[in-house]
């Protein structure tokens, strides 16, 4: 009898080994880094910079909607969410701002992650602006920063650090009807500054992606 019950605790312990082994593993998020996207989106001196590898994210400083500076100090250490945005934006923003809404309320008890709404039309975004975006969206003053600031700071940060902004569209920074403000990109970043993501903003499934992507940062 004991060998028979030898032999099925050998079959078992054997099929659970072989069936880790085999089963397909998870792969870790990968760290994109300037030299692993379209050129186009890409400001030369960061491709220059490290031949366009061990990119991290540059310093700022904005207003957020209480009106006290964030800088990136503030998010050391943390998993953030980037998205830019403008408050009176009528066709993809309130679609981003709805799905941004649903990754604060999965991640609300979190210490450790932050949201980054940058605003490209701070001319209209201001701090009193903001605010009363934020109010309608919900946001916890204490996770979720609307930012606004000087319009070249802003496009600086979306050129040279989130790869958000094509150079054509650099070249008129204070033109609301240009096609980067309705970029849908969110941008998912760890806790080293290092761009680990992009998801579509406007797509449940694009977003479900992002929040279980998140997870696994908070893992990391």
């Amino acid at each position: 009898m004991s060998r028979v019950v030898f032999l099925v605790i050998f079959i078992v312990v054997g099929v659970s080994i072989t069936y880790y082994y085999v089963q397909p593993k998870e792969k870790d998020l990968e760290v994109i880094n300037p030299v692993d996207l379209q050129p186009e989106m890409v400001d030369e001196s960061v491709i220059l910079e490290r031949k366009g590898y061990g990119h991290k994210i540059g310093a700022f400083s904005f207003k957020n909607q209480n009106g006290e500076i964030i800088t990136q100090s503030d998010v050391d250490g943390k998993v953030y969410v980037a998205e830019y945005f403008f408050t009176t934006c009528g066709s993809i923003c309130p679609i981003m701002n709805q799905q941004m809404q649903r990754i604060q309320k999965v991640y609300l008890r979190e210490p450790d992650l932050k949201i980054l709404s940058f605003t490209v039309n701070p001319a209209i975004d201001t701090v009193e602006q903001m605010k009363r975006y934020a109010l309608q969206h919900q946001a916890n003053d204490d996770q979720w920063y609307f930012l606004t600031g000087k319009k070249e700071d802003l496009y600086g940060l979306a050129r040279k650090s989130y790869f958000v902004l094509k150079p054509a569209e650099a070249e008129n920074l204070g033109d609301a009807g240009g096609d980067f403000i309705h970029t849908n990109n969110f941008v998912l970043v760890d806790r080293e500054r290092r761009i680990r993501g992009y998801y579509d903003g406007t797509s449940t499934a694009g977003v479900d992606s992002l929040i279980y992507d998140i997870g696994r940062l908070l893992k990391e």
